[in-house]
């Protein structure tokens, strides 16, 4: 594997395998730097994806084979490594890995995505992996014919509770709010099944369980009751946070850790391009992550040729 690069995407999910094809369509080498065994970041964990224009019902993983399979077969490169710094050597950026291996290119694109944002209550952390868990589709099939809560009322929760309610005995909704902020589709399929009940208004003070989750206390923001609920697992879907502390001090980011990029991706070093998930942006999916990872690569080529 050489050392040097046109362009060294970090991060394979949906914003990098796009940005990766639209680079090698553009006769730029590229080098793709993921820190996971496998590419797809977020979207690998998604039972199905169902707003992907053209693959309705699509599964996440099959999704991001198609991504990473169109980019392989455009021979952009892939390894994987963790980024612990980025160099602005003028002309160059050197890319730093965890394990201190150095690549070079004349562009950068930052696709790192983001994480899962916790609960941040009493029992999360002593209970994870024992019955507190980040993601359905990893964990689901541990719970069948169990009664689980998921916390949370956007889209990932939703789903979430859709795929869990497929196999558990019963699933709690617990949503701070007395609506669901998530798509309507999704909460018209969600309300028609029988064994999910929503516990509106409501937030959980913490997660109990000797070794094991047996049950959280609840508290109702309305009226103050709390009220426990026994459960055999919580799966939290409160949204998530940027993957952007090793970049800290050297690409500007907004309070939230977000960098700070406009459509055309471009953040406050040149030739360094953001997209995706870690980009300040108002709607982040699958189809906005592709079109930034396209719009990354056209603004580095314009980079490019003014060098």
């Amino acid at each position: 594997m050489k050392q040097e690069y046109d362009v060294i995407i970090i991060g394979g999910g949906p914003a990098g395998m796009t940005a990766a094809i639209y680079a090698k369509r553009a006769a730029l080498s590229t080098l793709v730097i993921e820190k996971q065994p496998f590419c797809g970041g977020q979207v690998l964990n998604t039972y199905e994806v169902d707003n992907y224009p053209g693959l309705p019902g699509i599964d996440g993983y099959s999704l991001s084979e198609k991504f990473q399979g169109h980019a392989k077969n455009l021979e952009a490169e892939f390894y994987t490594g963790e980024m612990t710094d980025l160099l602005d050597e003028g002309e160059t950026k050197t890319v730093v890995l965890k394990k201190g291996e150095r690549f070079k290119a004349k562009g950068v694109v930052l696709a790192l995505g983001a994480v899962h944002r916790k609960a941040m209550v009493p029992g999360e952390e002593e209970l994870a992996g024992k019955g507190v868990s980040y993601c359905a589709t990893c964990d689901g099939a541990f719970f069948r014919k169990k009664t689980v809560a998921v916390i949370g009322g956007g889209d990932v929760a939703l789903e979430d509770a859709i795929f869990l309610a497929r196999a558990c005995k019963k699933v709690y909704l617990i949503h701070r709010r007395d609506e669901l902020r998530g798509a309507k589709i999704l909460q018209q399929k969600l309300l028609s099944m029988d064994n999910v009940e929503i516990c509106w208004n409501s937030v959980v003070e913490e997660i109990v369980g000797d070794g094991l989750v047996n049950g959280i206390h609840l508290s109702n923001k309305k009226t103050g009751e709390k009220t426990e609920l026994l459960v055999d697992g919580v799966f939290v879907a409160i949204g998530t946070i940027p993957d952007t502390k090793a970049l800290e001090g050297i690409v500007d980011l907004d309070e939230q850790g977000y960098i700070i990029a406009a459509e055309d991706g471009a953040t406050s070093m040149p030739g360094v391009f953001c997209g995706g998930d870690c980009r300040t942006k108002q709607l982040r999916q699958i189809i906005t992550s592709a079109a930034d990872g396209a719009n990354c690569i056209f603004s580095l080529e314009q980079y490019l040729s003014t060098r």
